[in-house]
């Protein structure tokens, strides 16, 4: 284990990111969202998760010190994982819904730790670009601890786990640069997919604990999309519920079907019909008795399950009697032999999902292949 002194960690902690997760909202930005996905049952887990960053940091470095900021954007988080931090005050103190100011204030008055962990989204990590750009040479290397919806960027950790490990290990000096990504969660909500490059942020370097960026599924065959559609379609069960995840592959069982399924959100299909289009977390509980999961990898990354997909929650999962995963060829050459990944925020339930599972490939086509926990 690290145990170099004198090595300073900042902590900054969006606590609104990802609450639009599990109610369905595809986004937390804006008050309204927020006000919506509260109203849908939705709680606040980026604390958490940030806890489980500062957790493993301290495991992996006893000798660190902990700076950040008071209150929710990160005091909390850090004192709740058993850590005694040092506080820095802002001028002016965050509200109780912060805003993307907040995020930038922080990310300035931490501008002198050795490396700042934050946990947020792709919106977060855009504020944590605006704050570096200000700071210029002055700004340290950033590690992103995934808390958001989608978390398409390249600078964050696979995990909240990974990301502390990584900080605890990492020593001064070696960064690469990792790419900030987003989405007008207006057009995203509305089916359309549109990413923007917004810059870069410098993060440690590692090969493995990095999530890399999203990629998209326009470099597979339709065909063979098509091919896994029309394998899905075989494979259902009169009267059996099917849970149909978010993605072009997806959707691609829907139009199977001669459904017009969500390219975005979770639909319930039974029997060749619509049951629930659309559904947050609360209302899909009630239909997951016995339903099976049909979910596809996030191109690029290899998520299964906790990116873009958290109304498929813990407590969905413990009632689903199935999973089928969904990849093209290409998509699993892309990760270069890496596991395929859970983060459910839930670790028993991440550790129960892992092990190796069939994928489907195409059309009478399948691999076996390794998935695990972040």
């Amino acid at each position: 284990m690290a145990t170099t002194v004198g090595f300073v960690v900042g902590l900054v902690v969006n606590p609104v990111a990802g609450l639009g997760g599990t109610a369905g909202l595809k986004g937390s930005d804006g008050a309204e969202v927020q006000r919506a996905a509260l109203a849908a049952g939705a709680t606040p887990r980026s604390g958490e998760r940030a806890a489980r960053a500062v957790r493993a940091l301290l495991a992996a470095r006893p000798g660190v010190r902990l700076v950040t900021v008071p209150g929710a954007m990160g005091e909390d988080s850090a004192r709740a994982a058993g850590a005694s931090p040092g506080l820095v005050r802002l001028a002016r103190p965050a509200a109780p819904t912060t805003t993307a100011a907040d995020t930038r204030a922080a990310v300035l008055a931490l501008r002198d730790v050795d490396l700042l962990l934050f946990a947020g989204g792709d919106g977060t990590a855009r504020d944590v670009l605006d704050a570096v750009r200000e700071l210029g040479g002055q700004a340290p290397p950033v590690l992103g601890v995934p808390a958001g919806v989608k978390v398409y960027s390249g600078c964050f950790a696979v995990g909240p786990a990974a990301a502390g490990e990584l900080a605890g290990l990492w020593t001064s000096g070696a960064t690469v640069e990792a790419e900030v990504v987003d989405l007008d969660e207006d057009r995203y909500r509305q089916g359309r997919v549109s990413p923007r490059l917004y810059g870069v942020l410098r993060v440690p370097a590692a090969r493995t604990r990095l999530s890399g960026r999203k990629t998209g599924s326009a470099a597979a065959a339709p065909g063979t999309v098509e091919g896994i559609a029309r394998e899905v379609v075989s494979r259902m069960r009169p009267g059996v519920p099917y849970i149909l995840g978010p993605g072009a592959t997806t959707q691609a069982v829907g139009r199977a079907l001669g459904l017009a399924t969500t390219l975005l959100g979770v639909d319930v299909v039974r029997d060749g019909r619509i049951v629930a289009a659309d559904v947050a977390e609360r209302e899909l509980a009630g239909l997951a008795g016995g339903a099976v999961l049909v979910l596809s990898v996030i191109g690029g990354q290899g998520f299964v399950l906790g990116r873009g997909n958290q109304q498929i929650s813990p407590r969905v999962l413990s009632r689903t009697g199935g999973l089928l995963v969904l990849a093209t060829q290409q998509k699993l050459a892309a990760l270069g032999g890496r596991p395929l990944l859970v983060d459910t925020g839930d670790e028993d339930t991440d550790r129960k999902l892992s092990g190796h599972v069939q994928v489907i490939t195409g059309y009478r086509e399948s691999t076996i292949y390794r998935m695990e926990t972040t």
